[in-house]
């Protein structure tokens, strides 16, 4: 897996946290530098962290499994992006930060950094089944990218509101769906 689709794949992860970052903007009455880096680092570090593990955990048993990896990788990113989409265009209103305040405690950030992290974990998988991949590399990417769209999404809620949240998540959901079909072609022989 190459730069550019690791850093599609770092984009289409992080729009989970960037809503939610959103949404701790809008709340936020000033978003400072402070609430932007304490943002981005949790997410950005849950972000890394998960898809490390899920790394891991996919290389015990990608052995056993090698003749139909190819599919498990398709499989979890395809279930990942369209509950994404699914998420996105289920919101009944275009705020779905009801749920969400300016509270950036460490239990409400911890919380809020694995939710939004949990599809990282499935993803770190994939790419165990994917090979090819230097989960550090992959990793770090996630995890910076993850960090600046974070902190950039605190300031975008407090500026424009939550006009982009809906269309964010869709778009991450999209990208995964994309590289797990590229995945599967790719196992498939039908891209080279």
């Amino acid at each position: 897996m190459g730069f550019g689709e690791l850093f599609l794949l770092a984009v289409g992860l992080s729009m989970d946290a960037f809503a939610v970052s959103v949404c701790k903007g809008l709340a936020m009455k000033k978003a400072t530098l402070g609430g932007q880096l304490t943002c981005g680092l949790w997410f950005g570090g849950f972000q890394a962290l998960m898809p490390t593990i899920g790394f891991f955990l996919g290389a015990l048993f990608a052995d056993a499994i090698r003749a139909f990896d190819h599919w498990i990788a398709f499989g979890l990113l395809a279930i990942i992006g369209f509950n994404m989409l699914k998420e996105a265009l289920e919101r009944d209103c275009d705020c779905g930060c009801e749920e969400h305040s300016a509270d950036l405690s460490v239990k409400t950030m911890f919380v809020m950094a694995v939710a939004t992290s949990i599809d990282a974990l499935a993803v770190g998988i994939s790419l165990a089944m994917a090979g090819n991949v230097n989960i550090w590399t992959a990793a770090l990417l996630i995890g910076v990218t993850t960090c600046v769209l974070s902190a950039i999404g605190v300031k975008i809620g407090n500026i424009f509101g939550s006009r982009f949240e809906k269309k964010a998540e869709a778009a991450g959901g999209i990208i995964l769906i994309l590289l797990g079909i590229k995945i599967l072609l790719e196992h498939l022989g039908i891209l080279a």
